[in-house]
């Protein structure tokens, strides 16, 4: 009995620093921090993980309550590694104890190919105190998600105020959203005012609008309740790692002929439509999920379902610079193209532009080099790539779309009335000086370009646009060897976002 007295003893203990452990900052600090509207560090996990399934790891770390939860949870019915920054302890801020969870819990999610998730809001790393012991060398946790790129599925949400060290998570991760609350800098308001003299606030310095528009971060969420639901669905599309294929939907509807993009695709190519319009009338019912919206929005990227397959759209936006390509635009479809190929999604091109954006200012912000990216990334992409011009594709930008041919395409389709060239023949004839007659003739030559290039196969059909999505179904039974077989990672040495 003295025996079992004791183990009762020492469980008592341990129940108690865990106990000490889950009350994070305390009572009224949780309550000051959801009066702002905001969920605490645990509760965010909650949210996010199927009910129960959280298994906590390191939360005796340091014999003391920290800044940072961490484990591994189950979202979408696969295991997935989590770490929350935890604002009600010492404003999130990571010392010795969080550095090692840090590491531990993205160096876990390698090791055993599941995603990882962060949550952010934190200040940083805190200065050491003089009665801090000396740190020792140990491995960052940056080092562990680089590591994980190309690996395992790498999301952020940046919940909060987040500085410093923890906020270089977001712009190494494959996705990130944030809330309207939330803010996102190297350094924050008192410190850029100390060492620069600058007054802002913290949403002038990193909110919504600045980290969107910037490119830091990819999508707006309302509250913390979105950006984990954003965080869900982005996860759904994608494998728990490299080594895996994209999970597969049984498919609610498979062929079927798209009618509606007659009316909504306007034949004289000057004028503008939607292209979100024409992808969600073509992709599976409610399935696509864009990424990146507010960046460079004259290309669109986001993940949709066809006949159930998780497939990657890259589109032209005619709303916006006619669909030119400018250097926001090539920037964000270069991360998205490589994000996709690393995890065996393939690719479906929309072109419709009029080439890459021209212009001194343009030329000023690199636009080649820029659209240069594009170009390797997508030209090096191994999946399946399906391209299919709409109404146009003029000189490198067809070229970044993956119009030209042998660059890899399963299929690569056109619309009746395309025009294909180096330029508009109305650009061509005033940079040639042509007379009326070459300009007569070189706007005949443009109209009928599409045929020219399906009789020289340059392009592998010219189809009808109500047969749009049973030509890229037909294209990814084509590819379906490749897309079911066995999957490794495939090297990637840089992000290209």
């Amino acid at each position: 009995m003295a025996e079992k007295s004791k183990w009762r003893e020492i469980i008592e203990n341990l129940k108690q620093r865990k106990i000490s452990a889950a009350q994070m900052g305390g009572s009224e600090k949780l309550a000051r921090h959801r009066e702002q509207g905001k969920t605490d560090a645990r509760a965010r996990i909650e949210i996010l993980t199927e009910g129960g399934s959280f298994t906590e790891i390191g939360n005796l770390v340091g014999g003391d309550v920290d800044a940072f939860v961490a484990g591994i949870g189950i979202i979408n019915g696969r295991p997935v590694a989590i770490g929350s920054e935890d604002f009600t302890v010492k404003g999130g801020s990571i010392g010795k104890s969080e550095s090692a969870k840090r590491y531990r819990v993205a160096e876990l999610a390698l090791q055993e190919r599941i995603p990882l998730v962060m949550l952010l809001e934190g200040a940083g790393h805190r200065p050491p105190l003089p009665d801090d012991p000396p740190s020792t060398r140990t491995p960052g946790d940056l080092q562990a998600q680089a590591d994980a790129s190309g690996r395992i599925p790498f999301a952020v949400a940046v919940l909060g105020p987040s500085a410093g060290h923890g906020a270089l998570s977001a712009p190494l991760a494959d996705f990130s959203v944030m809330t309207e609350k939330a803010s996102i800098f190297t350094a924050g308001p008192p410190l850029v005012k100390a060492s620069l003299g600058e007054e802002i606030t913290k949403e002038e310095l990193g909110g919504p609008n600045i980290a969107l528009g910037s490119g830091v971060i990819h999508n707006r969420a309302v509250d913390d309740a979105d950006a984990l639901d954003q965080i869900k669905k982005w996860l759904s599309y994608l494998p728990s790692s490299a080594w895996e294929r994209p999970p597969r939907n049984e498919p609610s509807e498979t062929q079927r002929t798209v009618e509606e993009l007659l009316e909504i695709i306007p034949n004289n190519p000057r004028h503008s439509y939607d292209m979100k319009e024409v992808i969600q009338v073509v992709v599976d019912q409610k399935s696509f999920f864009e990424v990146q919206p507010v960046f460079g929005p004259s290309i669109i990227t986001g993940f949709a379902r066809l006949g159930g397959r998780t497939v990657a759209i890259v589109a032209n936006q005619p709303k916006h610079l006619a669909g030119s390509i400018n250097v926001d635009a090539a920037d964000k479809a270069a991360h998205f193209i490589q994000v996709a190929d690393s995890f065996h999604i393939p690719l479906i091109f929309l072109t419709d532009n009029p080439g890459v954006l021209a212009g001194s200012a343009s030329e000023q912000a690199g636009i080649l080099r820029h659209a240069g990216r594009m170009y390797m990334a997508q030209h090096h992409a191994t999946v399946p790539k399906l391209q299919l011009t709409l109404r146009k594709a003029y000189g490198f930008g067809s070229t970044a779309m993956g119009m030209n041919p042998f660059d890899g395409q399963t299929l690569n389709l056109a619309y009746p009335g395309v025009s294909f060239g180096a330029m508009p023949a109305h650009g061509a004839d005033a940079a040639t000086g042509a007379d009326e007659e070459t300009k007569i003739a070189l706007r005949e030559a443009e109209l009928s370009s599409g045929f020219r290039s399906a009789a020289s196969l340059s392009v592998d059909d010219v189809i009808d646009p109500v047969e749009t999505r049973n030509m890229l179904l037909s294209g990814l039974e084509i590819a379906s060897v490749r897309l079911d077989g066995a999957a490794e990672p495939k090297a990637r040495t840089m992000n290209l976002g």
